[in-house]
């Protein structure tokens, strides 16, 4: 009868996985914000990234679902998945907006942003491979920064809003920015979604 349950199902390896790729889309976000030369080149690298993103959840649900008996309840396990593709979909998205829009030139506030996700996804990376020790003290500051850094994103996407309408800019780049800016502070707030989701888990299972 044990022989019919699974005795390694490598979910902790696959959110490493996910995290490592959400880093991957990161750097190319932060590339774009620095040279908008290469935008529709690294929108695609994006864009393939999303793909491989998209394949990993699709691979741990699947394990999910044929998994008997699972190192985390199926909820927690769920949560983090989902949380990690949601950053890179918004991410994704807002890139494809900026070639659909043709967006000519990025934003200083635009470059602040894309730093502070390239830095919530480093901290992610940090704390994936912790998780299987699930100990509390080894993931509670990396948490506590993404949070930060949350809010930090926050501010700086507060001003650039407000910076469009300050700036006497064509309504119609208001319209666009608005819209990239939206997408990416969804992204943030995923990234924190994933922290308070590993936060709990680990104050679970501690």
């Amino acid at each position: 009868m044990f022989k019919l349950i699974p005795q390694e199902v490598k979910f902790f390896e696959m959110f490493v996985k996910s995290a490592e790729n959400l880093l991957k889309g990161a750097r190319v976000l932060k590339d774009i914000a620095n040279d908008f030369s290469s935008l529709a080149e690294n929108a695609a690298k994006l864009e393939r990234l999303e793909h491989d993103s998209d394949q990993i959840t699709h691979e741990i649900m699947e394990k999910l679902n044929k998994t008997f008996v699972t190192p985390l309840d199926r909820e927690d396990i769920h949560e983090l998945t989902a949380a990690l593709d949601d950053v890179m979909d918004f991410i994704e998205a807002a890139t494809e907006r900026m070639v659909l829009y043709k967006v000519s030139v990025p934003t200083p506030e635009m470059k602040e942003i894309a730093e502070v996700i390239l830095k919530q996804a480093e901290e992610i990376n940090y704390v994936m491979p912790k998780l299987k020790e699930i100990k509390h003290s080894q993931i509670i500051g990396h948490c506590i920064e993404i949070n930060r850094l949350e809010n930090e994103g926050d501010r700086i996407l507060r001003e650039a809003v407000a910076g469009l309408f300050d700036r006497k800019i064509d309504p119609l780049e208001v319209i666009k920015w608005r819209d990239i800016y939206d997408y990416l502070e969804t992204a943030t707030d995923k990234c924190e979604d994933i922290a308070v989701t590993v936060e709990g888990i680990a104050l679970k299972y501690s």
